[in-house]
């Protein structure tokens, strides 16, 4: 949202820009003319070209990022030019000469159209505007760009766009109003307008030049997370004994939920069809489905939030299932490993899953249900409608009474029993949300924080690494010879350590095996010691461990006094990928 209203103030203040001088003998030319027929199609004209015209340049260039590195590369060389043409006015003339030609012909045919058609004449004229100022947006256009290089172009972009030429439409129709004391206002601006275009235009090149060589990255790495987590961890306690709380949620997987007090209908069942693969069952449609009670729940199997869902989730698979409710799991991956059916066949095996589940690798059905959250279930009664959902941990009470109460509808009898009690063990098991003051946390430089190792992370490269004096609380830092990579970290050598400053009860890590499948062993220590007691599931006592696969590891439960502990892992055989931490 915010990134609309500055693309809305940006072209609010796009007059001041050297850039607008091209457009503004067309607004000015009409500024005696009536508003509704001759300057508001004009304006339309304008601000629905010059959208058109970028968003075309938005979109090609996200995908050109997103296709391989090679298209990152082309969107970054691209940003290049497009900082350069704000800094050099002679590069800017000649990559808007193509679209000045077309301008040219427009203003001419909209010239030759005869007073009944002012209408579509001020609307081709304010296309041929729209053309001339596109190539000239400014520093907020290059915002957009980058941003739809890095993260894809969306909804968000697309508003961006149209929000920066309504403002401009905006403030050129208030100065075609004044008249020529604005243009005067204009032509005296005009000095600030270009020291401020040139100064933005360095900006997106030392942004790209920043990105290009992976400084942002690092820079990224070394700035600590912020330590909200256990202050949230204690307002959920409170929360909780107050009987109003939801279980606890952490790091990026902090979500809302939704608690309709009468279960309205919320929309219809989106469709199923974009799965790549299904486990468990052949294909399931919406019309399949129709005449069940449906829980539709969005996972992936490396998630501990998604993981600790499980229990419930397959208790009501099993407590229902005879009445007519089907539990659909929709396996929506986070990191590469997951996309490998292989793994979640693995997964779905060890974690006793037997109800179906949706492999949806291309994140089609994530986008059908307009989706942002693992995990996240929704629930959809035999009409196909869905009447409740909820995003994160938490609202188990809440969910399985919307299922009885669906089920009733739908003309099952509903038994008086103890419908609340689920057993969980293991990573499974329910965090210690009064005790969680640490959040989720990424190995890998993508989305690194709170790094603290002297040395600057060196993207895709061996690099030697060391451990600082002192850690502090949540901060974390390699030692030995690393291979830091998008998503992972990998030892390049034996005896590679992590070290991570932690509070919790739980500390788990998302590890996988060499590239070569060959099983990694490791060996973990809490304050410098083995763990004994507070071992994780995946370890021993003396805290070795060998990661087989890829998946998430309980390393650490702790059974005393919950305080602020290092955690050491320490790889005794190189190639193992560790990917992110997680605490419960």
């Amino acid at each position: 949202m915010s990134l609309i209203v500055i693309a809305l103030l940006g072209g609010v203040f796009t007059v001041l820009s050297p850039c607008i001088l091209p457009v503004v003998p067309f607004v000015f030319a009409r500024s005696d003319r009536p508003f509704i027929t001759d300057r508001l199609p004009l304006l339309i004209g304008l601000a629905g070209t010059f959208a058109l015209v970028t968003g075309l340049g938005v979109a090609g260039l996200a995908g050109a990022a997103q296709l391989n590195q090679y298209g990152r590369w082309i969107a970054l060389a691209t940003l290049a030019l497009f900082g350069a043409a704000l800094l050099f006015p002679s590069i800017a003339a000649r990559l808007t000469r193509p679209l000045s030609a077309l301008a040219d012909r427009l203003v001419a045919r909209s010239q030759t159209q005869g007073t009944t058609r002012r209408v579509a004449s001020s609307m081709l004229l304010g296309a041929a505007t729209g053309l001339l100022w596109a190539p000239c947006a400014g520093p907020i256009l290059g915002v957009i760009l980058t941003g739809a290089a890095l993260h894809g172009a969306s909804w968000h972009t697309a508003a961006a766009l149209v929000a920066y030429g309504v403002g401009a439409a905006s403030s050129l129709a208030i100065a075609s109003s004044l008249g020529k004391r604005a243009l005067d206002v204009v032509k005296r601006s005009l000095g600030v307008g270009e020291h401020l275009r040139r100064a933005m235009g360095a900006l997106v090149v030392l942004t790209v030049a920043a990105i290009a060589t992976g400084f942002d990255t690092r820079l990224l790495a070394h700035i600590p997370g912020a330590p909200t987590t256990g202050i949230e961890s204690k307002l959920v306690g409170m929360l909780k004994a107050k009987q109003t709380s939801r279980d606890a949620q952490q790091g990026a997987r902090v979500m809302r939920v939704s608690m309709p007090a009468a279960l309205p209908v919320q929309g219809r069942l989106p469709s199923l069809d974009g799965a790549t693969t299904w486990l468990n069952a052949k294909p399931l449609s919406t019309d399949a489905l129709r005449g069940k009670v449906v829980v539709v729940n969005f996972w992936t199997y490396s998630c501990i939030n998604c993981l600790r869902t499980l229990p419930y989730l397959k208790t009501w698979a099993q407590r229902y299932g005879d009445d007519g409710l089907v539990v659909v799991g929709v396996h929506t991956p986070e990191f590469g490993f997951e996309r490998d059916t292989g793994n979640v066949k693995r997964a779905l095996a060890n974690l006793n899953i037997t109800y179906p589940v949706a492999i949806d690798n291309d994140y089609a059905i994530w986008r059908a249900f307009g989706n942002q959250y693992w995990p996240a279930f929704y629930i959809v009664d035999a009409q196909g409608r869905v009447r409740f959902h909820h995003f994160g941990e938490g609202g188990y009470r809440e969910a399985e009474n919307a299922i009885r109460e669906l089920l009733a509808d739908s003309g099952a009898t509903m038994n008086v029993r103890d419908v609340h009690t689920v057993q969980a063990n293991g990573a499974q098991a329910a965090a210690d949300p009064a005790n969680i003051g640490s959040g989720e946390t990424y190995v890998g430089y993508k989305q690194a924080q709170g790094f603290a190792s002297p040395q600057r992370v060196m993207p895709d490269g061996i690099e030697t690494y060391t451990l600082p004096a002192r850690l502090s609380l949540n901060d974390w830092a390699l030692e030995g010879q690393w291979n830091v990579g998008e998503e992972a970290a990998a030892p390049a050598a034996p005896h590679a350590r992590i070290a991570y400053r932690f509070h919790a009860r739980d500390l788990h890590l998302v590890l996988g095996p060499s590239p070569d499948g060959k099983p990694v062993r490791f060996r973990v220590t809490i304050d410098g010691a083995a763990p004994g007691a507070s071992h994780g599931a995946d370890i021993a006592a003396d805290g070795s461990g060998v990661v087989t696969s890829a998946r998430l590891y309980q390393l650490v439960r702790q059974t005393g006094p919950i305080v602020d502990r290092t955690f050491e892992i320490e790889f005794l055989d190189p190639g193992a990928q560790a990917y992110s931490f997680t605490f419960g």
